[in-house]
């Protein structure tokens, strides 16, 4: 038995973020994280309060009973925000996906505009090019990509997407350890 995953499931299905569910039970975000991902165990205590939290009794939790997951995401979900001003938009293509271990979002650069520069991070990044093409700064190197095309890489160097084009330029992004 996963107890980590069992208990990220029910928190998601709470709709709590880690810090929340950390904030009431007095533990930090990050032990929340190490223990969903297994990194660590919790005393009885703990986790007797941790599950009081999220609603669910001990006999609930160590029950065969599996979770439904949830797995389709209809368009009427997604989230679209447009900073016209800085000439992107992010199409968030599952809600609250920086709750999960993945994050795929759709971004739209204007013609000769960039997407924000990213601090490095643990996160692995995969951007593929749906329209037009696409240029990325990561440290002190340039790459570039056309319609078709991808990047893959692990995000512990600055970077920043460019579209250095005269013509709009669509992503598919998908990182890990959530940071768009």
């Amino acid at each position: 038995m996963d107890i980590g995953k069992k208990i990220k499931d029910l928190r998601r299905q709470k709709n709590l973020t880690q810090e929340e569910l950390g904030e009431r039970t007095d533990l930090s975000k990050g032990y929340i994280s190490q223990l969903e991902r297994n990194l660590c165990s919790p005393s009885m205590e703990t986790f007797f309060n941790i599950l009081e939290v999220l609603g669910s009794k001990p006999k609930d939790f160590f029950s065969e009973q599996q979770y439904e997951q949830r797995i389709h995401y209809p368009k009427s979900e997604q989230t679209i925000y447009d900073e016209y001003d800085d000439g992107y938009m992010i199409n968030w293509l599952v809600p609250d996906s920086n709750e999960f271990d993945m994050e795929p979002v759709i971004i739209t650069i204007e013609p000769g505009k960039k997407y924000k520069k990213f601090l490095p991070s643990m996160s692995d990044s995969f951007i593929y090019v749906l329209q037009g093409e696409a240029s990325i700064h990561i440290g002190r190197k340039d790459y570039h990509a056309k319609c078709g095309e991808s990047f893959y890489f692990k995000a512990n160097e600055s970077h920043q997407l460019f579209n250095r084009t005269d013509k709009a330029t669509r992503v598919l992004i998908v990182a890990t350890e959530s940071y768009l």
